[in-house]
């Protein structure tokens, strides 16, 4: 056991190591970039043609670990899906760190496989498994995310609200929300002021906001606020209105949730019942589960089971799913 426990902690650094790198070495070769141009102008040294490129207020995007891979990704659909997955995750990261993450992921449980368990079909199964954790992070990050900024957005509506009615312009309320709100909607109010203030057109600037949020209400207030500009009309009024349905669609999706709880209970318990039952057995009669692991009829058995319990799981899911 004494080389396998050496083997994990040094694949378990190397992971975090990797992860480590990927997270932070951006923000240490901008800091150093930063620290060696602020140094070339306090000298003197720095070049009188070069200055204009590099005081710049183009918009740029930050770079990973691998830059060539972010650019190659980024003319692909799966590049820019995991772009927009780790923008709408409110993540620094770039889809260059997270190939790092699963490759790194993926190698470290490989290896840690095959060595407790010595067959070769267990390595490519637990790499393909841990491959898939960092994304997976991100979609549950981004789910915890979008939930917050949705809780939250009917009092952002009602502050804009607020804040029109004052006497402030659309531009200004949306400025106050920006430092009033917490994170998410306050951060999401304050890209779309910087960019307006910075010369685009607001209804640019609005339009961006479903893309990073992709939620059925930020689409009914962009698309409200465009509306009036062209056509007039009470703003304050109109955003009071939106805060009220927005407030009423989460108390009938709670009650959609009490209301479904049985079925998602169901799902729970039909998932988890094989498979701990499978473990009490294994464990009161090795012999009488033997079959089941070692033998190729158990095996195949044994993946048919995982697979039919898994459509069954998202079946249930499917039905109880209520949109609102």
């Amino acid at each position: 056991m004494v080389p396998a426990l050496v083997v994990f902690v040094l694949v378990a650094g190397l992971v975090v190591g990797v992860y480590a790198a990927a997270v932070r070495l951006p923000g240490a070769l901008a800091g150093r970039r930063l620290d060696r141009r602020l140094q070339e102008i306090a000298s003197g040294a720095a070049d009188v043609e070069a200055a204009p490129a590099e005081n710049t207020i183009v918009r740029r995007v930050a770079e990973g670990p691998l830059p060539g891979v972010d650019r190659l990704m980024a003319r692909t659909r799966a590049g820019a899906w995991l772009g927009r997955l780790t923008l709408q995750a409110g993540s620094r990261t770039t889809p260059s760190a997270v190939i790092v993450g699963c490759l790194g992921c993926g190698v470290a449980a490989g290896v840690l496989a095959w060595l407790f368990t010595g067959q070769a079909l267990a390595a490519p199964a637990a790499a393909l498994l841990a491959a898939c954790l960092p994304v997976l992070w991100l979609m549950h990050r981004r789910s915890v995310r979008l939930k917050r900024f949705e809780e939250q957005f009917p009092e952002a509506l009602d502050l804009l609200a607020r804040a029109i009615r004052a006497g402030h312009a659309f531009q200004t309320a949306m400025g106050m929300a920006a430092e009033e709100m917490d994170d998410p909607v306050g951060p999401e109010f304050k890209i779309a002021f910087d960019q307006q203030n910075f010369g685009l057109p607001l209804r640019d600037a609005l339009n961006a906001m479903p893309e990073r949020m992709p939620l059925l209400d930020v689409r009914f207030f962009v698309t409200a606020v465009l509306i009036q500009r062209d056509t007039g009309g009470n703003l304050s009024e109109i955003l009071e209105n939106l805060a009220a349905v927005v407030r009423d669609r989460f108390k009938i999706r709670r009650q959609i949730r009490v209301h479904t709880a049985h079925g998602r209970f169901t799902g729970y318990v039909l998932l988890a019942l094989p498979a701990c039952l499978a473990v009490a057995l294994s464990m009161m009669n090795p012999e009488h589960m033997a079959p089941l692991f070692h033998e190729r009829l158990g095996q195949m058995m044994l993946i048919g089971a995982m697979v039919m319990q898994t459509i069954g799981y998202f079946w249930i899911r499917k039905v109880i799913r209520i949109e609102v």
